[in-house]
């Protein structure tokens, strides 16, 4: 597999024989949703299969979920194949929880056929953030003492 040379610490991209692989890292929100447009509506119109792995995101909200979405329909409308590599927990709830499970058809990599792009080396590391957004945020609603439960109220989900 050949790996395409770019100085992006979120995108790596690799290809051979008609397959380009995208790996994505970081955190996919709005910002970042900014950064990688350009270059994933190129890999769309260019690859005949396209595969897009997100097994190293720490983070991924709805405007990364609407990015995965388009470029998911775009491809497969082209007439080229489409695979999402993730494998997850967090991301895939997301996935299920907006029934973006049949566009998106997310999959794992079980007979690993797709290493990890990002090999030791072979990309400049990631610039220190800190924990994951999740793991960054304020304590949780539960944590700050058990609430009145009465007819009406809303609980946090665990």
């Amino acid at each position: 597999m050949q790996l395409i040379p770019r100085h992006d610490p979120y995108l790596a991209v690799r290809s051979t024989g008609g397959v380009t692989v995208a790996a994505l890292r970081g955190e996919l929100d709005l910002v970042l949703v900014r950064h990688l447009r350009p270059e994933l509506d190129a890999l769309v119109r260019e690859s005949d299969a396209l595969t897009v792995d997100i097994r190293r995101l720490d983070f991924c909200d709805a405007t990364g979920l609407g990015l995965l979405a388009q470029c998911a329909g775009r491809t497969r409308r082209r007439g080229a194949r489409w695979r999402l590599l993730c494998d997850q927990p967090r991301i895939l709830r997301l996935i299920r929880l907006t029934a973006l499970g049949d566009v998106l058809c997310p999959e794992s990599d079980s007979a690993g056929a797709f290493p990890v792009v990002w090999e030791e080396g072979s990309a400049a590391p990631l610039p220190a953030v800190g924990a994951p957004r999740w793991e960054r945020a304020g304590p949780r609603w539960e944590q700050a003492g058990p609430r009145p439960c009465h007819p009406g109220a809303t609980r946090p989900l665990p």
